[in-house]
């Protein structure tokens, strides 16, 4: 399984309070669960982006169809792929 980050900004106008956002972070959980990922943490954040969702799904296509699925909640995302910083000594060793 990789490891992807996703930051997440609020588009839709029916999310309006925190209680809308907890019944939509019980649904996504379950989604990334159904495409065989799994939700690893969740922030929200103070600055130009509303929450910070990292997590684990096998491989890009899985990553993708997961943002996909968490933008149908109303909520943008901008997803990337995270590499641990241990495993950079190994990136640069093939080079």
């Amino acid at each position: 399984m990789d490891t992807y980050m996703a930051l997440v900004d609020v588009t839709d106008e029916t999310v309006q309070n925190v209680q809308d956002l907890a019944t939509i972070w019980g649904d996504l959980t379950g989604d990334i669960e159904a495409l065989g990922g799994e939700l690893t943490d969740a922030y929200a954040v103070l600055g130009e982006h509303d929450f910070l969702i990292v997590f684990e799904a096998d491989g890009r296509d899985a990553a993708f169809q997961t943002s996909v699925s968490i933008e149908r909640y109303g909520l943008d995302t901008q997803t990337m792929e995270l590499i641990p910083v241990d495993e950079l000594g190994g990136l640069v060793a093939d080079i």
